[in-house]
């Protein structure tokens, strides 16, 4: 059971809300954490602003330690933000199907003019590298899906094992001090028992079940 003064950011991905966050949530509070939500307009603003206002959130937090979880560009965001806005308190990071290494599916939708109006003011962050090493500090475990279900399934051709939207290889940081690769697909992340006890297991120890 995790002290109550150990507090977990929690952060959605693109086109989500904060709320589909929530059975996670459930999951970590009741390991005895201090769980929080943080909505960002994903698609609205681009990476750096959205990164700013999470620095603005944790700072509100009076937790002596903080952990951060996020779900695919969510991951992206904290740790561009803990990058450029270090906070001293923030111990670990789990990156689920985060493509810090860009996204071959992002590009692919951006390349049509409905798909950069889906990907909106994003859209300048996939065909790059947005984060290429762990900040200073910090302990990052990463999670990656081989179930091949998703937008990037139908509306684009992924190369190499992916989950559907995502590839493991995109999702490879560099520095990073864990990573597992599970069968399941990039939204089933957010209901996954078997990532949900990863995530745990990784906040607790600084590393996944083996």
């Amino acid at each position: 059971m995790s002290s109550a003064r150990e507090s977990v950011v929690l952060l959605h991905g693109l086109w989500m809300n904060r709320f589909v966050m929530g059975w996670l949530a459930h999951r970590l509070a009741s390991r005895g954490y201090a769980v929080h939500l943080f909505g960002y307009p994903s698609f609205a603003r681009m990476l750096d602003a959205n990164a700013e206002s999470l620095a603005r959130f944790l700072r509100t937090l009076p937790a002596q330690t903080l952990h951060l979880v996020g779900h695919s560009l969510g991951g992206v965001t904290a740790i561009a933000s803990l990058a450029a806005r270090p906070d001293p308190r923030v111990r670990r990071v789990v990156l689920l199907g985060s493509p810090v290494r860009g996204s071959a599916a992002g590009v692919q939708l951006a390349a049509h003019r409905i798909g950069r109006q889906l990907l909106g003011r994003s859209v300048g962050t996939w065909g790059i590298t947005p984060v290429d090493k762990v900040p200073a500090g910090i302990e990052v475990g990463v999670i990656a899906g081989t179930r091949r279900l998703g937008i990037g399934a139908v509306f684009t051709r992924l190369s190499g094992p992916n989950d559907g939207v995502v590839t493991v290889a995109e999702t490879a940081l560099p520095g990073a001090r864990d990573s597992v690769v599970l069968h399941v697909a990039h939204s089933q992340m957010l209901v996954s028992p078997a990532v949900a006890r990863q995530t745990e297991h990784f906040l607790r120890t600084g590393r996944f079940i083996r």
